[in-house]
């Protein structure tokens, strides 16, 4: 749901055998979901053989949660925003390391890599600058800009997030870049 309401399978065009959900569809609530093609998901109890459960298997609360969340979803104007944002927020970074670094996005997902050119596996985001990440996540904390604190974690944007929000990081990443006065 990050990039689209049918998933990264809309987005890309592709047909997965399974769809694996976790907490996004329940707005951070304990649910998941899953789902495929007919000869797989019979295979599941009680047509098939597999039996599955969970402790929080349909969780009222959870399940409220879920329901809300799709009926959020299908406003299209919701992932207009979400790439809008995303978009702003890769700029700004982009901008702040220039030459110096990539963000590699999709939709609402983004990482900045200081120091690299590009990064398409772990080995090539493993050339990160990871000591310059860390003093950038410093300056987020300050500044009150929650990002994951590892270099190889992506950010998730929200519908929750404005541009002003968008606007703080990218001030507080810029000025984490910044050289030190002389």
């Amino acid at each position: 749901f990050r990039v689209a309401r049918g998933g990264a399978q809309e987005l890309f065009g592709t047909t997965p055998d399974l769809t694996c959900l976790g907490k996004v569809i329940g707005a951070g609530l304990p649910v998941a979901a899953y789902g495929g093609r007919r000869d797989l998901m019979e295979q599941m109890a009680p047509v098939g053989p597999i039996y599955q459960a969970g402790t929080l298997s349909g969780n009222p609360l959870a399940m409220v949660a879920g329901i809300a969340v799709l009926d959020q979803l299908a406003d299209p104007s919701v992932y207009t925003t979400l790439e809008r944002l995303g978009a702003r927020l890769e700029a700004g970074l982009a901008n702040a390391m220039g030459h110096d670094g990539v963000v590699n996005r999709c939709g609402s997902m983004l990482t900045p890599f200081l120091g690299a050119t590009a990064v398409t596996d772990f080995a090539s985001a493993q050339t990160a600058d990871r000591d310059r990440f860390a003093s950038v996540h410093a300056a987020w904390r300050h500044a009150s800009v929650f990002w994951a604190p590892s270099q190889f974690e992506a950010a998730f944007l929200s519908t929750a997030h404005t541009e002003a929000d968008i606007d703080i990081a990218v001030e507080a990443f810029t000025s984490a870049l910044a050289p030190a006065s002389a």
